[in-house]
Formats: structure tokens, sequence, C-alpha cells
């Protein structure tokens, strides 16, 4: 008898230890929201969970829409800025050809690529762009995060360019909101 009060009494202890710790988060982050709210005024932070929650949306930072160069390209790609970072986000009517190899996402110093290089490949300089990742797909919406150290005020345009044959497929020049 004496094992079995012993054995439901540890089951007890064990249980009532399992929701001490999940009360403890809890009290852990109900105290940060309330030191949140409590130390910032209405200019510097969100005080309420409602005005976190805002802040979390993208802003659009500048746009633009896509003009073939080497291949068909269309769709429009725009620069945004989320919980404190900068992402190039290319629409859900984004579409290329599928007909280069090493396509790359960059960012382009110039604001008209596309008029300011030679057809038919409107090869770029090197120097004059950033990339930022391969290409994910060949159509529709996709979004590449843009460095911390890159200053978007000097890229003026988004492209896509097969870095094999140094061929602009299109660009868009980003226009500032």
């Amino acid at each position: 008898m004496k094992v079995r009060r012993w054995f439901c009494f540890s089951l007890a202890a064990l249980v009532l230890a399992g929701s001490l710790g999940s009360i403890e988060k809890s009290l852990a982050i109900v105290n940060a929201i309330s030191g949140i709210t409590q130390s910032a005024t209405s200019q510097e932070q969100p005080t309420t969970i409602a005005q976190m929650m805002e802040s979390a949306k993208p802003v659009v930072v500048s746009s633009g829409s896509f003009r073939s160069g080497e291949h068909p390209t269309q769709g429009t790609a725009r620069i945004l800025r989320q919980n404190g970072k900068l992402f190039l986000e290319l629409n859900q009517g984004f579409n290329t050809s599928r007909s280069g190899p090493d396509l790359v996402v960059v960012l382009h110093r110039s604001g008209n690529v596309i008029g300011s290089t030679k057809p038919p490949a409107y090869p770029l300089k090197t120097g004059d762009y950033v990339i930022l990742a391969p290409l994910q797909k060949f159509s529709g919406a996709q979004r590449y995060l843009i460095p911390a150290n890159i200053n978007v005020a000097n890229y003026k345009s988004a492209v896509i360019w097969c870095r094999k044959f140094n061929a602009t497929f299109g660009a868009a020049s980003l226009g500032g909101m």
C-alpha cells in the first residue's frame, strides 16, 4: 500500500513540476510584452500586440516592371522592408525564358539596363551589379533576401541575368515609392 501511495505522490509531483515549467514560460512571455509596452512610447516602439503585428507587414521601398532583353521577361519586381530586413520580391506574374543556364537575380546600378547595353545579349559589366542569388524558378512569386551590407540606394534595377553567357534576360527599373 505504501508503494502505491509513494507512486501516486511521485506521479503528481512530476505533473506539477511539468506544469510549473509551462507557467514560467508563459509568465516570461507576458513579462516581456509588458516590459515592451511599459518602456516604449507610442512613437518609438509598438505598444500593443496588434501594433507589433502591424510592424511585421512589409513596406514597399521601390518597384518596377520587367522589360525583355535577351529573352521575353515579364512581371514586377519590388524591394520590401520587413522586420528590419530588405527583400527583392518578384510577383506572381513574373515569367522568363527557361532557355538559359546559370540564371541569377542581380541588383544593377543603372536604371535603364536594357537601354544602356547592346543587343542581342545585353551584357553586364563587372562592378555594375551585385548577385543576390540563383533564380529560384522561371515563373511565379519568389523572394530574395538582400544582404544588410548592400546599400539599395546605389542600385536602380533588378535583373535576371545568365552569368555563363553574360546575357540579360530582362530588367526592371526600380523607382522609389
